[in-house]
């Protein structure tokens, strides 16, 4: 496979495009030192990730910030620290918040000039309308939690994204899935055929942060560590295509 070979690509947003471990982090990080816990933003994040995904598989039909506040009402409760309402409230109406990666921008900028751009999101509507007003693109189509009733890893948001594609015109095989997380996007893209990128942005720290850890081996197309490392990879082989004709 080359990069040549695809029309379009479809893109997780929350750990890929922008930075929602810095943007968990910071409103655990108050919390936390609120109630004198004494835990890094690792530690947070790595306790707080299960509780997220137990909430938007218990309840697929709510919309992102009402996850999020469950999500930290769960992990007070294992932690043994009271959330009150507005703390819970505070998390889930933080996604505007949330800063894009300094590089997401640009890159998008780039591989819009090659590709169409679509995103399949965990989030709802109003949420990611903030995050893409950083994001600086129009994307082609946007597929998120919200339109779906369910949350990935869950195969019905690929379910979704192939008849998306399908009204486009474009083929399956001509799509191509790049998503932060093994855990939400490359199992559940790799089980519905489609080739992938992974963004390997936790690539200098160690174990799952606020991701967790995959349920089954997957093994993605590409990898790289940033979505401007990605981006130099597509235009490289264009630019060599050009040359060599």
């Amino acid at each position: 496979m080359d990069f040549s070979g695809f029309d379009a690509l479809s893109f997780d947003c929350y750990g890929t495009l922008i930075d929602w471990e810095a943007g968990i982090a910071t409103v655990l990080r108050r919390w936390a030192d609120a109630h004198d816990l004494d835990l890094t933003d690792e530690d947070l994040l790595a306790a707080y990730s299960t509780h997220e995904t137990d909430a938007e598989a218990a309840h697929p039909d709510e919309v992102y910030p009402l996850i999020l506040a469950r999500a930290m009402q769960a992990l007070g409760a294992q932690l043994g620290v009271p959330v009150r309402d507005e703390e819970a409230e505070a998390l889930g109406t933080s996604v505007p918040a949330w800063p894009a990666f300094p590089d997401s921008a640009e890159a998008l900028e780039r591989l819009s000039r090659r590709y169409r751009l679509i995103i399949l999101s965990n989030v709802d509507r109003a949420s990611f309308a903030a995050s893409n007003a950083k994001l600086g693109v129009q994307f082609t189509s946007i597929v998120t939690a919200q339109d779906v009733g369910s949350y990935k890893p869950s195969p019905r948001p690929f379910e979704a994204l192939a008849r998306e594609i399908d009204r486009l015109g474009i083929a399956q095989d001509r799509l191509l899935h790049v998503a932060q997380s093994l855990f939400h996007d490359h199992v559940p893209a790799k089980a519905a055929g489609l080739a992938t990128v992974w963004i390997d942005r936790r690539h200098a720290k160690p174990g799952w942060g606020a991701t967790p850890e995959p349920l089954a081996p997957v093994t993605p197309d590409w990898t790289f560590t940033s979505m401007a490392q990605f981006a130099d990879a597509v235009d490289a082989e264009f630019a060599s295509t050009v040359t060599d004709a």
